[in-house]
């Protein structure tokens, strides 16, 4: 299993039937594949969709229904479409249950970092600053390393997203959440060991008394 399919299972484990779910860009968007079938979620888009589906076959697209990153995507049954200043309305609001975000850097306290490398053209932050600051619970799916180098850092170097912090994050090496702002693991990946989790994190990891691996 490679490690954005182990990510994404993982994080659909945590969707319980009747929340309203964001998915960003990247991996994100591969937990809509892995959902329970006895899970019943609604997926929001910020461009203006609840009740987002699969990626439509190739040549089924509709060039007006995409998601967030202009990417074809299905409606389900019941899916209704809406105006950007309603889409925000219901992420202010408060009413987004769980969004799921990549990340480029995330630090000790889970302060996050996702949208922008200094020097690189950007095309600005999009909804990744208002998801973090309105949605109830925020989730990172991210590969724990870039070209060997720790993605967990003590503090971000890159602008940070938001002052408010991520409440969990999942690679393909662990699950790590934040209780009382200290990074702390709370299981490991198939066949990882403690030792291989810390060795790959800059941050100091509190260990939960309890560890156990992912059950995917």
């Amino acid at each position: 299993m490679d490690a954005q399919t182990i990510i994404a299972k993982r994080i659909a484990q945590e969707l319980r039937s009747g929340m309203l779910v964001n998915l960003g860009i990247g991996i994100p968007t591969m937990v809509a594949n892995f959902v329970p079938d006895d899970v019943n979620v609604f997926f929001q888009s910020e461009n203006g969709l609840i009740g987002t589906g699969p990626i439509p076959e190739q040549g089924m697209g509709h060039r007006l229904l995409t998601d967030a990153g202009g990417r074809p995507v299905t409606a389900l049954p019941g899916a209704c479409t809406f105006d950007s200043a309603i889409s925000f309305g219901l992420i202010r609001g408060g009413h987004v249950d769980i969004t799921v975000l990549g990340a480029l850097q995330v630090d000790a306290r889970g302060l996050l970092a996702n949208w922008m490398i200094p020097g690189k053209m950007v095309p600005g932050m999009g909804g990744a600053m208002d998801l973090v600051t309105g949605a109830k619970r925020v989730i990172i799916a991210m590969q724990h390393t870039a070209k060997g180098k720790p993605k967990i850092l003590n503090e971000c170097t890159l602008p940070l997203t938001s002052e408010r912090p991520v409440d969990l994050v999942v690679s393909e090496l662990a699950v790590i959440g934040f209780p009382d702002g200290r990074a702390t693991l709370l299981e490991t990946g198939p066949g990882v060991t403690v030792e291989q989790v810390t060795a790959a994190t800059e941050a100091k990891l509190a260990i939960a008394d309890t560890i156990s691996e992912m059950r995917l």
